[in-house]
Formats: C-alpha cells, sequence, structure tokens
C-alpha cells in the first residue's frame, strides 16, 4: 500500500517491515486486526493497519460501517511503544536499543 501524508510517501513495498501483529481472527471476522510496522529507508515509521468493521480500522456512513486498510505515520516513541506493547523486544533492542538500560 501507498500513501502521501503531509507531503511524504509512504510506501510497503519500499519500506522495510520490522514487525508485524495480527489478532488471529480470519478477515471475515468483524473483529479482524492485523498491523505491520514498517520504517522507511529516511529512518520514519508508519503502521500499515487493516481490520473489520468492529476494530479502530473502521469507517461508517449512516446504519452501515466497514473495515479499512490505512497508514499510519507514527513518531520514534510511538513505534517503540508500539513493540512494547507487542512484546517485540529483539526489534526494541535492534532500533530502540540506545534508549534501553539495565534494570
Amino acid at each position: 500500500m501507498k500513501k502521501v501524508i503531509n507531503r511524504k510517501v509512504y510506501n510497503t513495498e519500499t519500506a522495510e517491515l520490522i514487525a508485524e501483529y495480527w489478532n488471529g481472527l480470519g478477515v471475515s471476522d468483524f473483529r479482524y486486526l492485523s498491523e505491520d510496522l514498517y520504517r522507511t529507508k529516511k529512518g520514519a515509521y508508519f503502521l500499515h493497519g487493516s481490520g473489520g468493521p468492529m476494530t479502530k480500522y473502521s469507517e461508517s456512513s449512516g446504519n452501515s460501517t466497514w473495515g479499512i486498510e490505512t497508514i499510519i505515520p507514527l513518531t520514534d516513541q510511538e513505534a517503540y511503544e508500539w513493540l512494547e506493547e507487542h512484546d517485540e523486544s529483539e526489534v526494541i533492542e535492534k532500533y530502540f536499543g540506545n534508549m534501553l538500560e539495565e534494570a
């Protein structure tokens, strides 16, 4: 997927996929949710998200609601928090090692 946001091009074909999340449900389930975290060649992070009509990836008009696919730019901090939330320790160490310290 490719999307222009604030004069910046986010493209899943040219960016590096660094982490994935899927809630385990099939695409026909209204609660289906999938998110892929990408890093561009310039070091910007973004989510490629998709989901069913009962997820945050939905749109509605009148009495109809449907699932969508979209791209969401993330700050470095937001990308780090997404990785921590999804227990991606190895990816955190690789891309955010400078933010870590021993406990």
